[in-house]
C-alpha cells in the first residue's frame, strides 16, 4: 500500500476526501514496510518519529489548499468596559430606587420610546397622548352639557364650611396621608425647622385634620417655631386639638383656630396680627374656593406676611385625571366642580394661577407643573396625573429681592439676643 511518512503525533490518511493529498507528479516512490512488520495494510496507520521518511510534498501554491485549510474567524472580542449601571430611578431594588430629591424636580424617571409603560407603576414629565386629549375633551362637553341644578349650586357655595365639616365627621384624620414630602420641595421649611432657625410664625391654611402641620412639627428641632393650623372646619380644628401632640409638641408650639382663608369680615385669623406670619402653606385648599372668592384669599394672605414673606401653594392642575372622571351632575363653572359629598374643588391653568397671584402684588418665585403617568400594571391602565407647585413671595419698597431666609435669620439673631 502506498503510504508517506509525515510528522510525529499526526496519522496517515488513504481514504478519500479525509486529507488533501499532493498530485502524482509530486509524490515521490513508496517505500516498503519494515520485515518485521506482518499487519496487514491499514487506511490509518500511526507512524514513530523515528520511522518517518519523507515530508509531506508542498503545494505549489497556498490558494490549492486554501478551501480545505481555511479556519473561521473567531467572533471579535467586545471592548473591555464595566456594565453600564442602572441609574437609581431604573432599578428595581427598593434600596436603590430612590428617584430625585431636588426642589421642583418632580422626579427623573422620563418614558421614553423603547420603554414598556407597564414596567413601573409611575413616570416623570409624561405630557398627555393625542388620544387622551381628544378623550379629555370629549369628557369635559358632556360634563358642560349637564351641570349642577341651580338649586345645588346655591347649596354648595352658600355654607362650604358645611360640607367640609361633614366630610372630617365621616372621615376623620384617616383620609389624607401625612405629607411628608413637603421639606423636599420646600427647603425653606428646612430652615425654619433648624434648631437655630429663630423665631418663625407658619401659618398653615386648609390645615384639615393635621397631615400638614404635625409631619413638620414631628421634623421640628426649632423651639422657636410657632405653628398656626387654620380651617373654616370646626370639626377640622377639634381634630387637630385633640392630636396627642396638640398640647405637648416635642419642640415648638402649635394652635388651631377656625377661619375662612376668603372672609371680607374677619380677614385676621384669632391672634393672628398683620405683618407677623414668615410662611404661609397652602396645599390643596386654593381649589376649594369658588373664582369669586380668590380676590379676597389672596389679600388677606398678603395682609398676615411680612415684607419677604412666603406662600408654599400646591394645588391641582387642569386635565388631572380627578377632573376627567367627573361625571353628569357636577360641572358648576369651567373648570369648577362639586364632588359627591358637597365639597368644591378647581382645576388651575398654570398661567391663571400666576395672574391671581401677581394681581395682588405678590411676587411668582418659581413655578411649576407636576404630569405624572401612574399605571396600574395589573389591569394595564393609565392614569394621567395633573399638579400646579408654587413659591409666591409679599415685597415692598426696599425690600424687593430679600427673602424669607433673610427674615429667619434676622429673627434667629434678634432671639438668641433675648434669651
Amino acid at each position: 500500500m502506498a503510504s508517506i511518512a509525515i510528522p510525529p503525533a499526526y496519522a496517515i490518511f488513504t481514504s478519500a476526501g479525509d486529507s488533501p493529498a499532493p498530485s502524482s507528479s509530486q509524490q515521490p516512490p513508496a517505500q516498503p514496510l519494515s520485515k518485521a512488520s506482518t499487519s496487514p495494510p491499514q487506511s490509518l496507520i500511526p507512524v514513530p518519529p523515528v520511522y518517518a521518511l519523507f515530508p509531506p510534498a508542498k503545494p505549489k501554491t497556498l490558494s490549492s489548499i486554501s478551501s480545505h485549510c481555511r479556519l473561521p474567524t473567531p467572533p471579535a472580542s467586545p471592548p473591555c468596559s464595566e456594565p453600564h449601571p442602572i441609574p437609581p430611578h431604573r432599578s428595581h431594588d427598593p434600596a436603590k430606587n430612590q428617584k430625585r430629591s431636588d426642589p421642583f424636580q418632580f422626579g427623573s424617571r422620563y418614558l421614553e420610546a423603547t420603554d414598556d409603560v407597564f414596567e413601573f407603576n409611575a413616570w416623570d414629565h409624561v405630557e398627555t397622548s393625542p388620544e387622551y386629549k381628544e378623550y379629555a375633551e370629549a369628557q369635559f362637553s358632556k360634563q358642560r352639557s349637564s351641570p349642577v341644578s341651580d338649586y345645588d349650586k346655591l347649596r354648595f357655595n352658600s355654607n362650604p364650611a358645611k360640607w367640609w365639616t361633614q366630610f372630617y365627621k365621616n372621615n376623620n384624620a384617616n383620609f389624607f396621608k401625612d405629607r411628608k414630602w413637603l421639606f423636599q420641595e420646600f427647603p425653606v421649611l428646612r430652615k425654619a425647622t433648624a434648631e437655630d432657625g429663630g423665631e418663625v410664625r407658619l401659618l398653615e391654611v386648609g390645615a384639615g385634620a393635621g397631615n400638614t402641620a404635625f409631619p413638620i412639627l414631628a421634623q421640628n428641632r426649632n423651639p422657636g417655631l410657632r405653628i398656626h393650623a387654620c380651617d373654616f372646619s370646626a370639626q377640622a380644628v377639634e381634630l387637630i386639638r385633640t392630636h396627642p401632640q396638640y398640647d405637648a409638641p416635642p419642640v415648638g408650639s402649635i394652635f388651631a383656630d377656625v377661619w375662612d382663608i376668603s372672609s371680607t369680615d374677619s380677614p385676621l385669623p384669632p391672634n393672628v396680627e398683620a405683618g407677623s406670619v414668615d410662611i404661609v402653606l397652602m396645599i390643596f385648599i386654593f381649589s376649594a374656593l369658588s373664582p369669586n372668592q380668590w380676590e379676597a384669599a389672596v389679600r388677606n394672605v398678603s395682609h398676615l406676611l411680612k415684607p419677604g414673606g412666603k406662600v408654599l401653594l400646591r394645588d391641582y392642575g387642569r386635565g388631572d385625571l380627578a377632573q376627567v372622571r367627573f361625571r353628569a351632575g357636577r360641572y358648576m363653572d369651567e373648570n369648577f366642580y362639586a364632588r359627591g359629598d358637597g365639597t368644591r374643588v378647581y382645576f388651575f391653568e398654570e398661567q391663571e394661577l400666576r395672574g391671581i397671584w401677581e394681581k395682588e402684588g405678590l411676587q411668582v418665585q418659581v413655578l411649576g407643573v407636576d404630569r405624572r403617568l401612574l399605571v396600574n400594571r395589573q389591569r394595564k391602565l393609565k392614569m394621567y396625573r395633573c399638579w400646579l407647585q408654587g413659591v409666591f413671595q409679599k415685597a415692598c419698597s426696599g425690600l424687593t429681592e430679600q427673602s424669607t431666609e433673610t427674615h429667619i435669620e434676622r429673627s434667629h439673631a434678634s432671639y438668641t439676643d433675648s434669651t
